[in-house]
This record gives structure tokens, C-alpha cells and sequence, in this order.
């Protein structure tokens, strides 16, 4: 097995770990964003690496069995969609089909659909490709967007290291999506919706999804406009014994 590793991000950290400790003859090389940790790692294992700002054109006639994107922030275009004989595995933090593309821990609490995580083969669509792995997380009221996305994190490394073997071998169904029982969404699509427009009428429970679905520390919070001024909002909700109120 020839592996063309595409890593960033604490979850391409993690992933890259997995590999190299234990199935370092597997990697062909590590791709990296820039000459970062991830980068620094594979060289110190002299595990060959490439910063792909700068060393693109390296991969262009690259030959492997598979790639693999652990968390990996672009787009795989021509001719390196190709590259790999089996296909690229793609690390997506949402239950597919559900939320493709940006945000999936945000829009899994606004429009109250499964979430989870999954492995899927990419094509050149965005996250519609074949499923291979999913993982379902449970989600409560006390969630909010970051605390998903952490629980994605988690869960996504767990999924990888406890599948890998079946990728390496083979031992897998490829399961089509069902693009239209799912949602898709772009970046920009976040700010308009985050606006709470004060004489508009909301339902509770959709304002209280969407205001702990954008509370996430170092990250905008939903913001409303008053007489030239705007103010952010975030939510905390904290589970207690009903049974004290009573």
C-alpha cells in the first residue's frame, strides 16, 4: 500500500501520529499546508514531506494506491484527483449527506439533523462522494457550535485509526449518497443568518438553536444592529434537576 497523506489541523496532527507510529512503510509522502508541526514531524521520521504552497508541482506526477485528507483545508482538482489508483478518503465532520460543504457543527443545530462524522471517497462534487465510515454523535441541548465541532475532532480520529486497516486492505462497501435527503452550504451563508433582526418574530426554539450554534470562544457570535451599534450575542445552557423546581 502506497499512501499519499494530505494532512493539517490538530486532526491531520493526530492522523499523521497514527501513521507514521504504526504503519510508517505505508506512506509514500505527507502533504502539509506550509512548514508546519506536521511538516517538522514526518521529517524528523524521514517520512518524505511536501509543503504544498510551495512544492506543488511535486505531486503532479505522483503515483499511489490512496490519498487521504485529513482535515485538509482545499479542494482536490485535476490532474491529482486521478493521482491515486483507489481514490482519495476524504475526513468530513458531518454525517453525510447531511451538511456538506462549510459549518456542518453550526448547521446541525439550526436545522436539528443527525450528526456525526464521516470517511467518504471524494469526487468532483463537494463531499458528495461514496461513504465508506460514519460515526454518530449523540447531541443535547447543552451543545453549541464548538462544543460539536471538538466532539468531530474526537470522533473522527477514533473513526480513522479504528478503520484504516479496512481501507489499507480493501475491506469496505462504498455506499452512494442520497444527495437529495441532504443539505449543502457555503461560507457566506453564515452571516446573514446570524443576524437577529429585533422585530422579528422567532420561534424559541429555533433563536435558541441558533444562538448556541454560533457560540464558539474566539469566534463571532449572532449580533443584532441598534441606532448604529452592534452587539454579539452567545448562549449557555446548563442542564439542572427539574425535580428542585418542582
Amino acid at each position: 500500500m502506497r499512501v499519499v497523506l494530505f494532512a493539517d489541523g490538530y486532526v491531520g496532527g493526530e492522523i499523521t501520529k497514527f501513521l507514521i507510529n504504526k504503519f510508517s512503510q505505508d506512506l509514500l509522502m505527507v502533504v502539509c499546508v506550509d512548514k508546519n508541526d506536521i511538516y517538522n514531524l514526518a521529517k524528523s521520521r524521514n517520512i518524505k514531506v511536501c509543503d504544498y504552497g510551495l512544492e506543488k508541482k511535486l505531486l503532479e506526477n505522483i503515483s499511489c494506491d490512496l490519498g487521504i485528507l485529513a482535515w485538509w483545508p482545499t479542494l482536490i482538482k485535476e490532474p491529482l484527483l486521478s493521482a491515486p489508483k483507489n481514490g482519495y478518503v476524504n475526513t468530513h465532520p458531518s454525517l453525510l449527506p447531511y451538511n456538506r460543504g462549510k459549518h456542518p457543527n453550526f448547521w446541525a443545530l439550526v436545522e436539528q439533523v443527525p450528526f456525526g462524522v464521516t470517511l467518504h471517497f471524494i469526487n468532483s462534487g463537494i463531499d458528495t462522494g461514496d461513504i465508506a465510515f460514519q460515526s454518530i454523535i449523540d447531541c443535547d441541548w447543552c451543545d453549541t457550535g464548538e462544543t460539536l465541532y471538538k466532539k468531530a475532532q474526537s470522533a473522527m480520529i477514533k473513526l480513522f485509526i479504528e478503520n484504516y486497516h479496512s481501507l489499507r486492505i480493501g475491506d469496505y462497501e462504498q455506499k452512494p449518497q442520497n444527495i437529495e435527503a441532504g443539505s449543502y452550504h457555503h461560507s457566506s451563508e453564515i452571516d446573514e443568518i446570524c443576524q437577529i433582526r429585533l422585530n422579528e418574530k422567532y420561534q424559541a426554539r429555533h433563536l435558541l438553536n441558533l444562538l448556541r450554534a454560533r457560540t464558539f470562544a474566539g469566534h463571532p457570535g449572532c449580533f443584532f444592529i441598534e441606532n448604529g451599534c452592534k452587539y454579539e450575542l452567545m448562549l449557555t445552557i446548563k442542564k439542572v434537576n427539574y425535580d428542585e423546581y418542582l
